[in-house]
């Protein structure tokens, strides 16, 4: 049977021979966007109308994220171009994290028609800049909250998010627009440290200790006057559904809409699974593991796990592939990370831990020496690369299962107990 892989922005049909299993993120219903939109601003939660808080903003800061997600920013800013045009003091600040700066391009697909309006007003975050930014205080776990500094200068603040599970983080959204979006190297570096726990997973936020620094350190922006619109998109990125009003409130809301597309019931784990990174999230091998993470949850031990991901701009954050080529073996990683860290580490961490229950195998668009130091194995064909994980399992004299997760970085298996 024949079945489509993405791969950048188009898709490549595989030929799948052998037993096989699809997980997409679910079919739902889609309503008008307009209206989910305008519904969620009308009816915000724990707030006034947005309408009303924007009219008694005299400075607005739009944190946004940059194009490594798919959040419909440009659709919410065209829903909200009449007031936000004729704003007196507006800017807009990309959530970079540790990202580069967006290139004109990616504006283009975050701002979309907007984009002439307010370029002129929109400022990428530089975490490696230390004179952007500015200190508020510690989290409970000694986090130092260094934040950008047009945060605390402009007070009122407009949040656009979107929502779904994040491999460490919990879920993406919320709190992440601030920390790591805007916050600065040293401060992400200190919160990613905790990723290191095997309580920082996919779905996990009570007793997740990088969910909790984040909303702890939140505690030091109490003085800002924020609004929050989260959204949930599905698997084809059309928006499934919109949260407004407070930051923490709206994200819980969103969380229950996310569950409902992301989390797919999985019948039984496969020995070779097919994990892609859909675009734009196929940005780079950093950006790409979370598919790797997400992909493991429907991988028997011993297994094959397949990452597809073109890697269009590279590799990324360099420091995980570093400490990648520090050791000779997935349990080596493991082992200097007992003794040191730096931010991208965790990227390794979990990587590692992969690697040393099953073989990793990667189809991009990177150099195969690339990969190799990344301790996968490398193809430039899917087809390739699935024939030959087939021929390796029957090898061992075992039967081929296939998982295909063809929105792996979406998309989190969920298997019955005892299964």
């Amino acid at each position: 049977m024949q079945v489509d892989i993405p791969y950048g922005e188009k898709s490549v049909k595989v030929n799948v021979t052998e037993p096989f299993e699809t997980l997409v993120p679910r079919k739902v219903t889609i309503k008008d966007q307009d209206k989910l939109i305008g519904d969620a601003l009308e009816n915000p939660i724990g707030f006034d109308s947005y309408d009303e808080f924007a009219d008694k903003c005299d400075r607005l800061l739009v944190i946004i994220n940059d194009a490594t997600r798919p959040t419909p920013t440009s659709k919410i800013l065209k829903y909200l171009l009449p007031v936000l045009s004729s704003h007196p003091d507006v800017k807009f600040l990309i959530a970079t994290g540790v990202h580069r700066a967006p290139t004109e391009e990616e504006y283009r697909f975050i701002f979309g028609d907007t984009y002439e309006v307010f370029r002129r007003r929109v400022y990428a975050h530089d975490a490696r800049k230390d004179n952007d930014m500015t200190f508020l205080g510690e989290s409970k776990n000694g986090t130092e909250m260094y934040i950008n500094k047009l945060v605390p200068e402009y007070r009122n603040v407009l949040v656009i998010g979107s929502v779904e599970p994040h491999y460490f983080a919990g879920y993406t959204g919320g709190r992440k627009s601030f920390l790591p979006g805007v916050a600065s190297y040293k401060t992400i570096e200190m919160n990613h440290k905790l990723a290191l726990s095997d309580d920082a997973c996919s779905l996990a936020l009570k007793g997740n200790p990088i969910h909790e620094d984040m909303v702890d350190a939140m505690n030091v922006l109490r003085d800002l006057n924020v609004f929050s619109i989260q959204t949930v998109l599905t698997g084809d990125h059309k928006v499934y559904a919109v949260t407004a009003g407070d930051l923490h409130k709206s994200f819980d809301a969103a969380i229950e809409f996310s569950n409902q597309i992301f989390c797919v019931p999985l019948k039984q784990k496969g020995n070779i699974v097919i994990t892609a990174a859909p675009y734009p999230m196929d940005i780079d091998l950093y950006q790409s593991q979370k598919a790797l993470d997400n992909g493991k949850l429907a991988l028997e031990d011993n297994g094959i796990i397949i990452l597809v991901s073109k890697c269009r701009t590279g590799v990324g954050e360099d420091a995980f592939l570093d400490l990648l080529c520090k050791a000779d073996s997935c349990q080596g990683v493991l082992e200097i990370l007992g003794d040191e860290y730096k931010l991208g580490y965790h990227k390794a961490a979990k990587m590692a831990q992969i690697g040393t229950r099953a073989q990793m195998w990667a189809v991009t668009d990177l150099d195969d020496e690339i990969v190799k130091k990344a301790m996968m194995k490398p193809y430039k064909n899917i087809q390739t690369a699935l024939n030959d994980a087939v021929k390796t399992i029957r090898a061992r004299k075992k039967q081929p299962r296939i998982v295909l997760m063809p929105f792996g970085s979406l998309t989190i298996p969920l298997i019955s107990v005892g299964k």
